[in-house]
């Protein structure tokens, strides 16, 4: 066995393949692309006695069992006995009890005569047709049959024996065979680490064998393909020459490394027994005799020895280009998974344990919603706060709050009052009814008079023509100001809404643990809950104040009324003199210093100011119910912001979960709320296992 590995070795490649055995032996092959050969071709192309000739592993060829499933041989060179283990590597689309019980099958075999024995219980426990007792099912499995031997074998290598490709179904193999078949292959041939030995039988069209346009697809650069043709000894006489420009590489279909010429040993050789140097002597004959000899064939480029002898220095190249890529891979993925690690928060198996790590979440949700609350983003969670694509996505909590608070107080003043007043230029009445509080009546100076009279006159009581009961105001105002409960509610629901997307992504931010950040998102659920009912019932008691009789002592509101009779006056005095400089004075109005025309002027004016009592008092009412609904509307908006969201959603928010939270908890809430599921601690355990496996790697490839 080890004259036939030997030739594979060099003083610099052993070192190199003694660290990727290391790193296989650790498992990291089952998470990062090692250096491997895999030997594929179509079916009975000649692979398994190309792979024993290679590596002088007796690969079993009897009853085509080697070829139903990836067979992965894993050779570890050492100075102790030879020992040889079968297991099996599940596909990952099995269920879990299928991949557990395949994971639990593992052989020890004294010698490789057992090999057929294993292929066929591994085969048979994969479900495949044909094997034990399985009469349906696939031909063929996506799972891996993994032969490690260590031992005496000369070299470190993983040698994989791939299923033949098939190109037309028949009576055992279906369309979804082949598929499956070219899906194994796939997988292994686009690793990028894996040198494909294309091994194409001499007397097939070697330009459409499926292996070759799968290593075009998969090795562009041709870097990692090496052809090997197999059963010369079968073609039809007259064909060699054909056959000599493939392997001489001049023929049409051409690979950059180029092909090797092999004869493998014929039925009769294998039943007989024959020996590495037997086979070797029976090829150099067969080539250097007719019909080869007279081929001009290179012989470097001939015979398993020389296949051998490139797949040496091939091996070389590729495992010192590549063994860079895997440190820096090893060191990602030691990053990734001490992230991942990360995520499951601190270990904890104990009451303390669980105590300690829930006070210290409580801490860092207090600091992050503490922040949130005084705008601190660029403090110590600076990435929690990070600015997103839009203002939706914001958790900046109260830039949120500002901003929502001034589309409430715009909303309020746009379209919080029943009914607006709207200036036109041209005559004539425009109503607008509408149902939602969005949009507000819109009427123009009449008809807003005329509801006004009729409230006046529907509201008259004792009082003298000319004035109005003090219960027309507040009732003007208590119908204009009927859309301010739905206005402030709507605003209510939508803050507390962005208030409860911050809390669910604080907690998820500092509580890595899918279990535990569902208990603590319960648990602030209800607070939250709780904060949201006394702030409807502030917001209630809000609206009943309003709908008391009006009451103020600001003086925007005195001011305001001032202002509005002032300019009532004064658009009443405008009028009149237009009126009187068109009529009394031919349209042109000239006073003299004196007072004769003085008199004359206010005399006219007299005639011309006619007042209506009942007009008078609308007006009054009117202009009383705009002063002192902008002096509401500005005090309600502000009582709203300040105590029912501020009072009762923000100013307590950190304390929902907090250090004095922790405290209060029991035993049994601590457990339930915080306690590692027992797949989390077997996820943590294996984790942390695969980190010191990673890390010993690292530390063996910096030799």
């Amino acid at each position: 066995m080890n004259s036939g590995l030997s030739a594979l070795l060099s003083s610099k490649s052993t070192h190199r393949l003694e660290q990727i055995a290391a790193l296989r032996a650790r498992g990291i092959g089952d998470h990062i692309d090692l250096p491997q050969l895999v030997v594929c071709g179509d079916q009975s192309a000649g692979k398994s006695s190309v792979l024993e000739g290679l590596t002088g592993v007796p690969f079993p060829r009897q009853d085509g069992l080697c070829t139903r499933f990836a067979t992965e041989i894993i050779l570890q060179h050492s100075a102790c006995k030879l020992t040889i283990a079968a297991t099996i590597l599940p596909v990952s689309s099995r269920s879990e009890s299928s991949k557990a019980a395949l994971r639990a099958y593992r052989q020890q075999l004294d010698n490789f005569d057992e090999l057929p024995t294993v292929i066929a219980e591994a085969g048979s426990l994969m479900g495949v047709k044909g094997f034990g007792d399985n009469k349906g099912g696939p031909a063929f499995a996506a799972d891996v049959l993994r032969i490690e031997v260590s031992g005496p074998v000369g070299l470190h290598l993983t040698v994989v024996d791939l299923p033949g490709l098939i190109s037309v179904p028949n009576e055992e193999q279906t369309d979804n065979d082949i598929k499956s078949v070219h899906d194994l292959v796939d997988f292994y041939v686009k690793n990028p680490r894996t040198i494909i030995l294309a091994v194409v039988q001499a007397g097939n069209d070697i330009a459409n064998q499926g292996i070759i346009q799968k290593s075009r697809c998969f090795d562009k650069l041709g870097h990692r393909t090496v052809g090997i043709i197999t059963k010369p000894d079968l073609i039809n006489q007259g064909t060699e020459k054909r056959i000599a420009l493939l392997a001489k590489n001049l023929d049409t279909t051409k690979l950059k490394l180029g092909y090797f010429l092999v004869k493998n040993p014929t039925p009769t050789e294998l039943s007989h027994g024959i020996t590495f140097e037997q086979r070797q002597r029976n090829e150099i004959q067969y080539f250097t005799s007719s019909p080869w000899k007279e081929q001009a064939l290179d012989m470097d480029r001939v015979g398993i020895v020389s296949l051998r002898s490139f797949l040496q220095l091939l091996l070389d190249r590729h495992v010192e280009r590549e063994l860079p890529k895997v440190r820096e891979e090893i060191r990602r993925l030691v990053a990734k998974t001490e992230e991942e690690i990360g995520t499951l928060g601190d270990e904890r198996s104990t009451v303390v344990d669980f105590r300690i790590y829930l006070s210290r979440l409580a801490m860092q949700f207090h600091s992050l919603t503490t922040s949130a609350l005084n705008g601190n983003y660029d403090e110590d969670h600076s990435a929690f706060f990070e600015v997103r694509d839009t203002d939706s996505q914001s958790l900046r909590l109260r830039a949120v709050v500002h901003r929502l608070n001034s589309e409430f107080a715009n909303s309020m003043r746009d379209n919080g009052q029943k009914r607006n007043l709207q200036e036109v230029r041209q005559k004539g009445s425009v109503e607008k009814d509408t149902t939602s509080y969005s949009n507000p009546k819109l009427v123009i100076d009449d008809g807003m008079k005329a509801w006004v009279k009729k409230i006046y006159t529907d509201t008259r009581g004792k009082e003298l023509p000319g004035n109005y009961n003090h219960v027309l105001l507040s009732e003007l105002f208590h119908i204009q100001s009927s859309k301010w409960p739905g206005v402030a509610s709507e605003h209510l629901a939508t803050l507390y809404n962005e208030v409860t997307r911050f809390v669910e992504a604080g907690l998820r931010h500092i509580a890595k643990d899918d279990r535990v950040q569902v208990e603590l998102l319960e648990m602030t659920s209800a607070s939250l809950e709780r904060r949201r009912l006394t702030a409807e019932e502030e917001l209630k008691r809000l609206f009943e104040d309003e709908k008391q009789h009006p009451i103020t002592y600001n003086h925007y509101y005195t001011d305001n009324v001032q202002n509005a009779r002032q300019n009532s006056t004064r658009e009443s005095i405008k009028k009149a003199m237009n009126d009187v400089m068109a009529h009394d004075w031919n349209g042109k109005l000239h006073i003299s210093n004196n007072t004769v025309d003085a008199e004359k002027l206010l005399a006219s004016l007299q005639k011309r100011i006619i007042v209506d009592m009942d007009e008078q008092a609308c007006t009054e009412a009117l202009e009383g119910l705009f002063a002192y609904y902008k002096v509401a509307l500005k005090t309600f908006v502000d009582n709203v912001c300040r105590q029912v969201i501020e009072r009762h959603l923000l100013k307590s928010l950190p304390t929902i979960f907090c250090p004095e939270t922790v405290a209060s908890f029991g035993e049994e809430d601590l457990k339930r709320i915080v306690a590692e599921s027992p797949g989390n601690v077997v996820k943590r355990k294996r984790l942390q296992e695969l980190i010191d496996s990673l890390t010993s790697s690292l530390h063996d490839l910096s030799g």
